[in-house]
């Protein structure tokens, strides 16, 4: 498992955000009159972008075209304006990052959040120059687990996929990393459990973010 660089996930990886998330959503869901889901709801429903998100929110009978666009906007613009209100790194994660960036790993960001928001809680939460690339949801780029974005974080960086590792916390990361023929790494401590991250390729699942560093002291 020698690896150069590492791709990380955002939500339920480096930072835990479900709480602002299902905060905007569920404001959503009341003004509409509709039923507010609880966190625990929410730890299964995020990481597949945030259309997938209100799609499942919301009962059948409300999921048109139409009314899905509208409730994505005006819950992203929500979520634009509280997306730092609870969200955290998690523990261990920033001094994680310097100790990579020490040994000489590049880093970088892949997020299936909208591009706008992911910028914005990395540039809050972590200092500037950590990462290489940070890259969100954006309209011209299909979502994970495609491998599209992580294959063109791979190309910019001049590293090749087969030594980069990609590190998240959910079905979804682990089906990137196998098809951008990369290490799938998966945490225990994000939003999925064990369970699935095995099942969907995990190579390995770590239980602390400095284990990330005995991962690349073993190679």
């Amino acid at each position: 498992m020698q690896f150069d660089a590492a791709i990380f996930d955002l939500d339920g990886t480096l930072a835990d955000t479900l709480e602002d998330l299902a905060d905007a959503t569920n404001r959503l869901l009341i003004a509409e009159r509709l039923p507010a889901r609880g966190y625990t709801w929410y730890r299964q429903a995020i990481g597949n972008g945030v259309r997938q998100l209100i799609t499942v929110a919301i009962p059948a009978e409300k999921q048109t075209e139409e009314t899905i666009s509208d409730y994505v906007q005006r819950m992203m613009a929500d979520y634009d304006q509280h997306c730092l209100v609870r969200t955290r790194l998690y523990d261990g994660v920033a001094q994680t990052l310097v100790d990579l960036r020490a040994a000489a790993v590049r880093l970088a960001v892949n997020s299936n959040k909208p591009d706008g928001p992911t910028r914005r809680i990395v540039d809050a939460l972590i200092p500037p120059g950590t990462f290489e690339v940070v890259m969100g949801a954006r309209p011209d780029v299909p979502l994970k687990p495609d491998p599209t974005a992580a294959l063109q974080i791979s190309q910019g960086m001049g590293i090749s996929p087969s030594r980069m590792i990609y590190v998240g916390d959910s079905r979804v990361d682990m089906l990137t990393a196998a098809a951008a023929g990369m290490v799938g790494v998966g945490v225990s401590w994000g939003f999925r459990d064990k369970a699935e991250l095995i099942e969907n390729g995990a190579v390995v699942v770590l239980d602390r973010p400095r284990d990330l560093l005995g991962l690349r002291a073993a190679t």
